[in-house]
């Protein structure tokens, strides 16, 4: 899908560097281009397979995948699937769905008794997982993950750590694939027009968000500039409101579940950490720094905005922004930066959110074996790494080996190098899924999400909010078991 209009004129300009000899000499061809790439974003699916569609299915790997950000990224896995067919004979239909919709479209399926044979959705491992192993739905890839096992950090590998009701035990239901890491995202040129640059950036909690208010401050009275300085999502049912609100709550050390995986919520100290947290992130929207569309955006709407040079700086948790200006050098060099969040309240330094992306094999699949087979040639450090750098380095690698690769801390890329200093530094942590599986239907029905939405829509103290939030939460945990 191409999210805005400069990713759609990207991939135009992609396509033009690949046919040269065409240039613009024939204006049909131009129109027939712009009008496919306009019904691209239309469309909420792609099926790419080399095997007929009268062929057995049974004999054929199906294989559901999230559509990528760039068309490198989806280019990236074809050729990789049509090398694996190549070297052994087996044949894949490999379809591409987009984000968002294909989280509901598994479970559509796999209530239908016709899932696919693997899943990869980049929202799964905190929504779906967790839950479809608990009941049972995912097969064992123990016997995959085996001869790469040691090359996994133990933060990857807890990751993917399942605890399986039908059979009381845990064991390994997913793959882990590649991870995102929060980061901040801003202009380097706003900030050089505003007279500042990013060695003026404070590495104090409240000095670093202050310092944003103040370009929007700057650039709106001295440059007359409609421009917002910090782009924090409101909107109820996003991935990317709850991504950013679980980072605030890290930054001041609000842990919802204790080591055992147990709900916290009724220690007051717990609570007063949510409200304070809730408080924070909603005040900046109040005070006219976010901008008023945020209540509504869609989990696209803060890459697009930041791209379209609506607000200075935003949070995401992958280098997609980066990617979707990767083939403008000057854009991605010099105009863009990334920046990492600053330290904590307290003083310490900042513990990252690690998001590992997952593949997983359905329990009803009818073709387990090959599944696997395909799941272990992808991790391999030589296919997985390429794979990655590819995709442009949109997300960063888990296998120890692939972070071997020079690629991932050249500086001379100034977002890649950022952003893979948290890990390479083990300052990251997973998200409470790892804890406990009841975790995930909190993300699921976006519960934090509509605590901040609730204090700027309809005006509920934080306090409200938060003991909303925790009733919900707590009948989550409840009808868990």
């Amino acid at each position: 899908m191409f999210y805005n209009f400069i990713e759609l004129i990207n991939w135009v300009r992609t396509w033009r560097s690949r046919h040269t000899n065409f240039r613009w000499r024939y204006p049909f061809i131009t129109i027939a281009l712009m009008a496919i790439a306009i019904a691209c974003t239309n469309s909420t699916e792609t099926n790419l397979s080399s095997v007929n569609e009268s062929s057995n299915e049974s004999q054929v790997l199906k294989v559901w995948w999230d559509k990528g950000y760039t068309l490198e990224e989806d280019e990236a896995l074809q050729q990789l699937v049509s090398r694996w067919e190549q070297q052994t004979g087996n044949k894949v239909k490999l379809s591409f769905y987009n984000n968002d919709e294909l989280s509901q479209k598994a479970q559509r399926a796999i209530q239908a008794g016709s899932p696919p044979d693997i899943l990869m959705n980049d929202n799964a491992d905190r929504v779906l997982n967790p839950r479809l192993a608990w009941e049972g739905k995912l097969a064992d890839v123990s016997d995959a993950i085996a001869p790469v096992k040691q090359f996994y950090p133990d933060t990857v590998l807890a990751s993917v750590d399942f605890y399986n009701n039908l059979k009381k035990q845990r064991s390994y239901y997913a793959i882990p694939i590649h991870q995102g890491i929060p980061h901040i995202f801003y202009w380097r040129d706003l900030l050089k027009l505003a007279g500042r640059s990013e060695q003026d950036i404070p590495q104090d909690w409240d000095g670093f968000w202050k310092f944003w208010q103040q370009m929007q401050d700057t650039l709106q009275t001295q440059h007359n500039r409609k421009i917002y300085g910090i782009g924090f999502p409101i909107s109820a049912g996003v991935v990317d409101t709850y991504e950013i609100f679980e980072q605030i709550l890290e930054a001041y050390d609000v842990q919802i579940l204790d080591s055992h995986g147990q709900l916290r919520v009724d220690d007051p100290k717990v609570r007063q950490g949510i409200i304070k947290c809730i408080d924070w992130y909603t005040q900046f929207y109040k005070q006219g720094y976010v901008p008023p569309e945020a209540i509504n955006w869609l989990n696209p709407d803060n890459n697009r905005s930041l791209l379209n040079r609506l607000i200075v700086m935003t949070p995401n948790n992958s280098l997609s922004i980066p990617a979707a200006v990767r083939q403008q050098p000057d854009v991605y060099r010099y105009k863009l930066g990334t920046i990492g969040y600053p330290n904590k309240p307290s003083g310490k330094p900042m513990r990252y959110l690690a998001l590992v992306k997952q593949a997983v094999v359905l329990a009803d699949s009818k073709n387990q074996k090959l599944a696997k087979d395909f799941l272990a040639y992808l991790i391999q450090p030589e296919i997985i790494g390429s794979f990655l750098k590819a995709a442009g380095g949109r997300f960063l690698p888990v296998h120890k080996l692939v972070w071997k690769d020079a690629y991932w801390t050249d500086t001379s890329d100034p977002h890649i190098s950022t952003a893979a200093k948290p890990v390479i530094q083990e300052q990251t942590r997973l998200i409470a899924t790892a804890q406990n599986p009841a975790y995930s239907l909190v993300l699921k029905e976006s519960v934090w999400s509509k605590a901040v939405n609730k204090v700027v829509v309809n005006g509920v103290a934080p306090e409200q909010a938060a003991d909303e939030a925790i009733v919900q939460i707590k009948q989550i945990f409840a009808q868990w078991q």
